[in-house]
């Protein structure tokens, strides 16, 4: 598969099996095809950049599909390309995706102006942020102007998603359990907007739920999370919305204070800085990704490594001393920068 004009042209048409051969050849781990995925993300940099970016999760059973597909349908209607990348918890067994998210997008996945990519987590959380974030601006590059990213919230996956979109979408269920349960402090400190969903079923359940949710958000806002202190209006203020996805009720209040936050973040900049520090810590992700398959891969470090294992394991050998040990054996010149970790 190449990676020249003639791969990059269809893309940039919005041919579908394009925009699929391209995030396939991206997520491939071989590597004559990460240098090929190298240079096609190098060719379609400069036609990225252009979509808004929204994260979505919650825990499973919170209604995500049903409103990514509404919303979706939703953002077609007013004229938007709208491309959805789903990442799945992986089968154990077959690897395989187990939620599978565009069977249950029915009307949006077969839509022209739609574009859904189921991605399995397959146990990694750097791997799914890698495979997604190259993903987004293959989908960028191809025309889609409002690219989702859905996952499943089930810990970390939330840090990752909140840390590659624009604005993070946290999703809650009416009926959460007690205050603690619905305020879950690490999570809601990511959170740009909060919706509780089904709302429908029990209005005062969802009353109670979003006066709780937008309580505590003042009390982080005032305690800890600078960008949301409520003392300025120029900034965005995280918010608290209702809305039932099945009906299509506050679906459009939901997008109006989307663009509202949009439109807030690009007049302060912030949306912009928001960018230039996700690519950089991006690009240092992915450093000390390579550099940990590059340690493991090392032949002296691969020969040294069972007998330490075991010398750590039984308390003989320390396991800074023996961290030390193995990294001088990868770089036996001692070229170690004095600021190293294991330098000391």
């Amino acid at each position: 598969m190449g990676s020249d004009s003639n791969f990059l042209a269809p893309i940039l048409q919005g041919e579908r099996r394009a925009i699929a051969k391209a995030i396939t050849l991206l997520e491939s781990t071989r590597a004559d095809h990460r240098a090929q995925a190298d240079a096609l993300l190098t060719e379609l940099l400069p036609h990225t950049g252009k979509s808004f970016r929204l994260g979505i999760s919650g825990v499973p059973g919170v209604g995500k599909s049903t409103f990514i597909e509404t919303l979706g349908l939703a953002l077609i209607a007013k004229g938007h390309r709208v491309a959805v990348l789903a990442i799945d918890p992986s089968s154990s067994v077959s690897g395989g995706s187990i939620l599978g998210d565009k069977t249950r997008m029915e009307h949006l996945s077969v839509h022209p102006r739609a574009y859904i990519r189921p991605s399995p987590a397959s146990g990694t959380l750097g791997g799914v942020a890698a495979k997604t974030r190259e993903a987004m601006l293959v989908c960028e590059a191809a025309g889609y102007d409002v690219v989702i990213v859905e996952t499943v919230g089930v810990g970390q996956s939330e840090i990752a998603v909140a840390g590659m979109t624009d604005m993070f979408v946290l999703m809650q269920l009416p009926n959460a359990g007690d205050d603690l349960q619905a305020i879950k402090k690490g999570v809601m400190e990511l959170a740009d907007l909060v919706v509780i969903n089904k709302a429908d079923i029990d209005p005062d359940a969802a009353t109670r739920a979003r006066a709780q949710i937008t309580s505590a958000l003042r009390i982080l806002g005032q305690h800890g999370h600078p960008d949301h202190a409520h003392h300025d209006a120029a900034l965005w203020h995280p918010e608290v919305l209702q809305l039932s996805a099945l009906k299509g009720d506050g679906v459009e209040d939901f997008w109006a204070t989307v663009l509202r936050f949009r439109t807030l973040q690009e007049r302060s900049g912030r949306l912009a800085a928001r960018r230039k520090h996700q690519a950089l810590a991006w690009m240092w992700e992915r450093i000390e990704s390579g550099l940990k398959q590059a340690f493991r891969q090392n032949a002296a470090v691969q020969a040294m490594l069972p007998q330490l294992t075991k010398d750590v394991e039984q308390g003989k050998v320390a396991a800074s001393t023996a961290a030390r040990q193995l990294l001088d054996a990868m770089n036996p010149n001692g070229e170690r920068d004095a600021g190293h970790p294991g330098a000391a």
